[in-house]
């Protein structure tokens, strides 16, 4: 069974992806697929609340629960002249780390610091999982398409000027969703004195209070999460050719397909932890099926998974769903060894956030920022229908 997305948003989205969709979120955009909730038209952030419902076990649906795509949202974001606040000679610099899902926002924060402190902004590098591993920006992301977007914004630089060697860059610790009050009282004293500084973003948990006086900051993270990061031309064109194959092994729902984020190193890790009593917060993949099955789906939906090469303990799934592939079942050959080899999990990572992103359902198997950063930018481009598994179906 499915819970309605606004309370799953409402209980696990973060508070980033919550002032970015406040702008954006409008009437009837959510899939209602078990339950209806009041319609929502604008999200005040000291009023969200975490919805407790009862979920009741439906019988087996005979017709898969396919919906067209909601109308377009209106972007959360106007692009101000680049005059309007003071400029400064100094360089604000950081990296990407741990995947697309903390790009966005590890992006939006660096934006907003840049902008409010007139700082020119050094494109990231993009940190791997294995220490002392890194590649360059342009290697995943349109690096003219970033700046182009954010042109008028905030300055951007390709790289650190040569005049600036690292000793004069100064570390700085800034918490994600960073604050104007934050900026002026933590950052900014700092930046006055040494000049360039290099951010390093961290997640606390939440406060879900939000400060009227910092919404014109909002403006600026919805553009640098929503409106900026677009992949490079062939890492793009790889996603568009697995979507495309997913679409063509999807004749009988008329090229439609379901993206299952299942990966057993993030299961291993976090779902024993994540249990709490009464409440389940991660799925199995025989569950998974279960429950897919249960809602309605036959066997000759296509079904792609974010893990990355197949494990006998999917066949669980398969033996329900034979259309259900993994990256490498549906990659074309001669880009494997590029973007599935030992040293490419950030391809990898890409490549599941994306097409997660434009599937026409999304179903995850864990809870977390993937999950999301997925929800938030699926909801931006009116891919609205998310299935969240209920304990009481699978």
């Amino acid at each position: 069974m499915a819970t309605d997305p606004r309370q799953v948003i409402a209980a696990i989205l973060t508070l980033s992806m919550f002032a970015m969709l406040g702008n954006m979120i409008m009437k009837d955009h959510f899939d209602t697929f078990q339950m209806k909730f009041p319609a929502t038209s604008h999200v005040q952030y000291d009023a969200i609340k975490v919805a407790e419902k009862n979920i009741i076990d439906l019988p087996t649906m005979r017709r898969a629960p396919w919906k067209n795509d909601s109308e377009a949202l209106k972007p959360c974001w106007n692009k101000p002249a680049l005059e309007e606040r003071e400029q400064s000679t100094g360089f604000i610099t950081f990296s990407f780390s741990n995947g697309p899902e903390y790009h966005v926002s590890q992006l939006a924060d660096a934006v907003v610091i840049a902008r409010y402190l007139g700082a020119t902004l050094v494109l990231p590098d993009i940190r791997g999982s294995e220490v002392g591993h890194k590649r360059k920006f342009e290697e995943i992301y349109d690096m003219k398409k970033c700046m182009e977007n954010l042109g008028g914004v905030v300055r951007i630089a390709t790289g650190r000027p040569s005049e600036a060697s690292m000793e004069k860059f100064v570390v700085v610790q800034v918490p994600n969703r960073v604050t104007e009050e934050y900026i002026a009282a933590k950052i900014e004293p700092i930046f006055r004195t040494k000049g360039n500084l290099s951010l390093s973003t961290y997640f606390p948990s939440f406060d879900m209070k939000r400060a009227e006086e910092t919404e014109y900051l909002d403006s600026f993270a919805c553009l640098a999460m929503f409106g900026t990061l677009q992949l490079q031309l062939e890492l793009q064109e790889v996603v568009d050719s697995m979507v495309g194959r997913l679409r063509t092994l999807s004749r009988k729902s008329n090229g439609r397909f379901v993206a299952v984020d299942l990966r057993f190193e993030a299961m291993e890790r976090q779902c024993q932890r994540r249990e709490t009593k009464g409440k389940k917060n991660c799925y199995n993949v025989e569950q998974i099926g279960i429950f897919l099955k249960k809602i309605g789906f036959d066997r000759d939906t296509a079904i792609y998974l974010t893990q990355s090469k197949w494990h006998h303990s999917l066949d669980a799934l398969r033996q329900i769903f034979p259309k259900t592939f993994t990256k490498e079942g549906i990659m074309p050959a001669e880009k494997k060894a590029k973007f599935l080899s030992s040293e490419s999990f950030e391809f990898e990572k890409a490549i599941d956030f994306y097409i997660c992103s434009v599937s026409d359902v999304f179903v995850p198997s864990i809870s977390g920022l993937f999950y999301a950063n997925v929800v938030g930018k699926r909801i931006a481009s009116a891919k609205s229908q998310i299935l969240v598994p209920a304990q009481c179906y699978c």
